[in-house]
């Protein structure tokens, strides 16, 4: 027996019922695939759409929040990042100093003295380094690596927790929040276990 597919019936002969109809039937198909975005996105989807960003230049303001000050103590500069191992933190505000990350190599220019230390000999820096680059290149097995990772919000507005699973880390770092959108890191909060914190905010449409 062939099933009668004729919706006619449902929604009379009218124009304005004929629309109507139309528009009812619409939601019925897109429902489906919103529900089916909505159950995709997760922490693996963010990862794939963060590794396909292409890196480049923006600005930053990172505010320090101190037991021992009143008042934050705000930095501000330019961050770089070059997918998948590169990246640089150039602070010009209040005062000059260069990080660079090349892979296990960091750099650090402060006036007139620059040092370099490899990051396989202090496990605690590279913990705490990977967590940034490796939200920034998309690299969930490095984050897992080293961290409890966890994903609130949507798409549009998402929040990235990192709980240091080890102890040693622990005890220096509490939690890492990385905050953003689509494939765009907006801000990254860093709580201690001493109760000290910092914010960042970046803005990558600032240094365009």
């Amino acid at each position: 027996m062939t099933r009668n597919t004729d919706l006619s019936h449902l929604v009379g002969g009218s124009p304005l019922w004929r629309r109507i109809g139309r528009v009812a039937l619409c939601c019925l198909l897109v429902l489906p695939l919103a529900a089916q975005a909505a159950s995709e996105w997760g922490v693996a989807e963010l990862m794939r759409q963060l590794a396909r960003h292409p890196g480049g230049r923006a600005t930053f303001v990172e505010k320090k929040y101190l037991a021992v000050l009143d008042q934050p103590v705000e930095s501000s500069g330019e961050l770089f990042f070059a997918p998948p191992a590169r990246m640089e933190k150039r602070t010009l505000k209040p005062k000059p100093e260069l990080l660079v990350l090349d892979g296990d190599r960091l750099t650090v220019e402060r006036g007139k003295q620059k040092y370099t230390l490899s990051l396989a000999q202090y496990p605690e820096i590279a913990a705490f380094v990977d967590s940034i680059r490796g939200t920034l290149a998309g690299d969930l097995l490095a984050l897992q690596s080293q961290y409890h990772v966890s994903l609130a919000g949507d798409p549009a507005r998402w929040t990235l927790t990192l709980l240091p699973a080890d102890t040693k880390m622990a005890a220096v770092v509490l939690r890492i929040s990385v905050s953003g959108a689509r494939d765009s890191v907006r801000s990254i909060e860093i709580r201690q276990a001493d109760g000290d914190r910092s914010v960042m905010t970046i803005d990558e449409g600032a240094a365009r």
